[in-house]
């Protein structure tokens, strides 16, 4: 028993003294300055909030500007520009006659309409020309009408003859002449009615008033409108019968207003149609109408054409062709101009697989040629196959603007692009073996004045540069070589090529410590890499 006491006194003993001590430690850590914690690698440091250093402080900004592309002149080889199918051709001036297609419809020539009005009011008793496109000839029966006051007139005109006739012999000053003066006046009167004379001639010959007057055609044409019906009350201002003329027509085409600037009233024009296969009919612009079709971009032209036979029908669906003519252009054929951004673009050929970029100006195309406005002469050689445009592509763009300048060293003697032209002499360069190759070349410049005099006594220099290409662990390759003078302005060197591919050459000339002549191109060395 005393055992068991003696036990459990001790753990209780145990127990408080852990509970003390615990209490003793957490006491004294409170106590303790907290400590500052620094950061184990891998935590994200804190960053201060604001801009970073430097963040306010000016940028130095940049120079705007705006350099238009080079055009720098580029060389084939024979072997490449038969194989990519180069052809050529010449500038000329050529005698133009633009056609411009459209469609149109033809329609009644307003002008060559009539209408059948009476100017008397009465009654339509019979009506002869009963249908709507009907064809009635000049001078045929159209209705019959009787009117209460061209009745009555007749009889006023039947009684003035008769009392002329009873007067005529008074001795009376005037009463002769007054009888006389009323006929006149009833007769004149049937006449504003547009009674016919032959009416009026029937009238005097037989003394009875006509009661139902018959009305003709006034012209020979087709009825397109019709309002006559038998027991209808008819004023003046009745439209009773419009009657057209068809032996002239009115073609409406349909114009791009792209081509409206072209054309102009007076020009000929010229219509076909499916119904009557290879039969023409002829005509001419006679007005352009001033309006555009929002929905087509197209503006109404006006064309009068001859109607044979009537066989142009209004509503009729036809082909325009209108010609006209731009006199004497200078041209090249359309598939000689590169599209080039905003630019046009065309290649001289200077023979040797020597091809020049250069700039121009075109107007509207005719046919397969484009009108030269500007860049070109007469008689220039110009590059023609379109093959040679869209197979080369890269290589004409970067011929007329993505040429890289050599690096420093390479052509140093060549002027900047900002500094002014110091050229005083031409340069023609070649090389032995023509294109040149990889490995050892023979570099010739012959040099000239401006007047043609060979020039001596010049530093001149020739750069060979390659860009270098990292994909393929290719580094940039530059060969420069100085000319000895051989004299007559003939200048020579050689030099090595480390590689066959497309190069950017650049040739130099000095005189006296002053750039004379430069000259940029692109020259394909032959071998392989």
């Amino acid at each position: 028993m005393n055992k068991y006491i003696w036990r459990t006194s001790l753990v209780w003993i145990i127990v408080l003294a852990a509970i003390a001590g615990i209490w003793a430690y957490r006491t004294h850590a409170i106590k303790l300055p907290t400590a500052t914690k620094t950061p184990m690698s891998g935590e994200m440091q804190p960053v201060a909030s604001g801009p970073p250093a430097g963040a306010n402080e000016p940028k130095p900004s940049m120079p705007d500007t705006k350099m238009d592309a080079q055009l720098v002149p580029i060389q084939l080889t024979p072997e490449r520009m038969q194989s990519i199918g180069v052809q050529t051709g010449t500038v000329e001036y050529k005698q133009l006659s633009d056609d411009i297609r459209a469609t149109g419809t033809v329609d009644i020539n307003e002008r060559l309409l009539s209408y059948v009005q009476v100017r008397f009011a009465g009654y339509i008793r019979k009506v002869f020309a009963n249908a709507t496109y009907q064809y009635v000839r000049k001078g045929e029966p159209l209705f019959t009408i009787y009117s209460p006051d061209l009745v009555a007139t007749q009889q006023e005109y039947l009684l003035a003859r008769q009392n002329q006739k009873t007067m005529s012999g008074s001795t009376i000053d005037g009463v002769a002449d007054g009888a006389a003066t009323l006929s006149t006046a009833a007769e004149q009167r049937l006449k504003q009615w547009d009674i016919p004379d032959s009416e009026i001639a029937k009238l005097k010959e037989t003394g009875k008033p006509v009661t139902d007057l018959t009305i003709n055609s006034p012209v020979e044409g087709y009825i397109t409108e019709r309002s006559a019906l038998p027991n209808m009350y008819a004023e003046p201002s009745t439209k009773l019968y419009t009657v057209a003329d068809l032996s002239r027509v009115w073609v409406y085409a349909q114009v791009f207003q792209d081509d409206v600037g072209r054309i102009k009233p007076g020009d000929t024009a010229q219509i076909t149609v499916d119904s009557y296969p290879g039969r023409t009919f002829s005509g001419q612009i006679e007005d352009i109408l001033p309006q555009v079709d929002m929905a087509t971009r197209t503006v109404r032209v006006r064309l009068v054409m001859a109607n044979p036979g009537l066989k142009l029908k209004p509503g009729m669906f036809v082909n325009v062709d209108l010609k006209t003519s731009l006199g004497r252009q200078l041209v090249v054929p359309a598939s000689a101009v590169f599209q080039s951004g905003t630019r046009q673009l065309v290649f001289l050929d200077h023979g040797n697989g020597s091809l020049e970029p250069k700039e121009i100006t075109v107007g509207p195309r005719v046919g397969d040629d484009f009108v030269v406005l500007k860049g070109l002469k007469a008689h220039e050689s110009i590059v023609t196959s379109a093959s040679f445009l869209i197979d080369s592509e890269s290589q004409l763009q970067a011929a007329a603007g993505s040429f890289v300048p050599p690096p420093p060293g390479a052509g140093g003697n060549a002027p900047s692009a900002n500094a002014p032209s110091a050229a005083q002499a031409n340069l023609d360069f070649t090389t032995d073996p023509n294109p040149p190759q990889k490995g050892s070349n023979v570099f010739r410049v012959k040099l000239t004045s401006a007047d043609g005099t060979p020039t001596t006594a010049a530093d001149v220099t020739v750069t060979f540069y390659m860009a270098g290409m990292p994909a393929m662990g290719m580094a940039a390759m530059t060969t420069k070589t100085k000319l000895n003078d051989k004299g007559n302005g003939m200048y020579e060197g050689s030099g090595s090529l480390g590689s066959g591919g497309t190069y950017q050459v650049t040739i130099s000339a000095q005189k006296n410590g002053q750039v004379i002549a430069t000259k940029q191109l692109r020259v394909n060395a032959t071998g392989g890499m």
